[in-house]
């Protein structure tokens, strides 16, 4: 991949360092450099971004079995978030307007927003999933795939490597032989592994393929101890009463409450932390853990406020995974034109339009800690192509969880538990 042809220039591919092995960029266009301090609102409309998406893609529920969800608002947000910085027109105003993102200096926040996680970033590959390690790693990774008979808007490129640091990866989606097997194996090693294969089915009229992948792992702050792991009840939403392992710990937690619920946000070692948040037993749709945006966004505005209380948890281990139809999850917010256009992604590819998106997540939850990892993919293809605890909470029933960057607040990861077994 010596180079790849872009309005009728030359981009050349050079080796890019670390966090991503193998992962190339448009040469000359150094990653720019951001104060974070200097975004705060951009910040915390990019917060309320991805709580709105999070709480859609609960609401589908993707291929979830027994209602339970895995989801990644933070991976769905970068990946919109680039797909935005090549719209314009109706386009633009649509995903500006039903994602209230930042009307100015949005490329500049999001670059913001993954610098701050780049003091935790690490080869996936290296993790020991059964040890998760005190350093967290989380690793984000943004990559996209252009057919190279097909002409790529230069200023496009420069954006997505000036701010998010994406390795352009020229191809022949015809070649499915060569180019799946490409795709493929960037998402196999931005995720260790514990994604195989890109979410999309692969579709040699495709031109334009953009890929984020998020990697997670961290120890607790306080580990459980295995030996008071124990089989307890667990009510399901339909009533059921199942036996499911389930943890026990006891440590200082911020813990917050509202008219219908309460929650807790259970430390990592450093950085983040889980949020765990449980509906009270007799409030309306308590079985069913699904919180729409303004509920999730209250939330978070009372953890930002709460203090820390000694607290005794009982937590059920689990391990889920799931995938998502991304273009129904973006239909029900409200997104046609961007569904459909062959305008408005112009400074992308001429006439392209969006054929598929979608996500695959999974996370593992037990006594030493967290292990998650997702995948976002949006493609596309030009038209003609086509002491005595102060608090005690117990996770016996449906609730909901988020893995939280606690710099940014930022929902990294977003699901409902709805039987751990």
């Amino acid at each position: 991949m010596a180079g790849i042809v872009v309005a009728g220039t030359i981009v050349a591919l050079t080796a890019c360092s670390p966090p991503a092995p193998g992962l190339l960029k448009a040469d000359g266009v150094e990653r720019i450099s951001v104060d974070g301090a200097a975004y705060r609102a951009e910040l915390k409309a990019l917060r309320l971004s991805a709580l709105k998406l999070g709480a859609a893609l609960l609401s589908d529920g993707g291929d979830g079995s027994t209602g339970n969800v895995v989801s990644s608002p933070g991976s769905l947000l970068i990946a919109l978030a680039m797909l935005r910085a090549g719209a314009s027109g109706g386009t633009a105003a649509e995903l500006d307007g039903v994602l209230k993102l930042p009307l100015e200096r949005r490329d500049e926040a999001m670059n913001a927003l993954l610098a701050s996680l780049e003091s935790f970033d690490g080869d996936p590959g290296s993790v020991d999933e059964k040890n998760p390690p005190r350093k967290p790693v989380m690793h984000a990774a943004n990559g996209l795939f252009v057919d190279k008979q097909v002409t790529t808007g230069p200023e496009y490129l420069r954006t997505l490597a000036g701010h998010f640091g994406t390795g352009v990866y020229p191809v022949d989606f015809r070649d499915e032989r060569t180019t799946k097997p490409a795709i493929d194996a960037w998402v196999d090693r931005n995720t260790g592994g514990r994604i195989k294969e890109s979410p999309a089915k692969y579709d040699p009229s495709n031109t334009f393929s953009l890929l984020n992948a998020l990697y997670f792992a961290a120890a607790w702050r306080a580990p459980f101890d295995p030996d008071n792991t124990s089989d307890l009840p667990f009510t399901k939403a339909d009533g059921e009463e199942i036996i499911a392992p389930t943890m026990h710990n006891e440590l200082k937690m911020k813990y917050a409450e509202g008219p219908d619920w309460r929650g807790v946000d259970l430390p990592y070692a450093e950085g983040f932390v889980m949020r765990l948040v449980l509906p009270d037993a007799g409030a309306a749709g308590a079985g069913d853990p699904t919180l729409e945006s303004e509920k999730l966004a209250q939330i978070a505005d009372a953890f930002d406020a709460a203090p820390l209380e000694t607290v005794q948890i009982q937590l059920p281990r689990w391990d889920h995974k799931c995938s998502f139809d991304l273009r129904r999850v973006l239909g029900s917010l409200g997104l046609p034109k961007t569904l459909t256009t062959t305008e408005d992604f112009d400074a992308i590819q001429p006439k392209m339009m969006l054929t598929q998106a979608a996500q695959g997540a999974n996370i593992t939850v037990a006594e030493k800690g967290t292990v998650a990892a997702a995948v976002t993919q949006i493609n596309g293809a030009v038209s003609s192509a086509q002491p005595l605890p102060e608090r005690t909470i117990e996770f016996d029933r449906p609730f909901h969880y988020q893995v939280v960057h606690s710099e940014t607040g930022l929902p990294l990861f977003m699901g409902k538990v709805a039987d751990p077994r």
